[in-house]
């Protein structure tokens, strides 16, 4: 399976509780920290959910 690589850009201070633990459940909680995930369509969803707060770093 292919792996992207979400970098955090924004904070969840003032989100909604379900943002945020969006934000755990990719393995994020700072800004800035960089989490490798396996690409499938729940982990695109999720960033899909908070794509206001993550960026994609790279695809492959």
């Amino acid at each position: 399976m292919s792996t992207i690589i979400v970098r955090q850009t924004g904070s969840p201070i003032r989100r909604p509780k379900d943002q945020r633990d969006t934000l755990k459940g990719l393995g994020l909680n700072r800004v800035g920290r960089v989490s490798e995930l396996t690409d499938t369509p729940a982990v695109r969803g999720m960033i899909a959910k908070v794509a206001h707060m993550v960026r994609v770093e790279n695809e492959g």
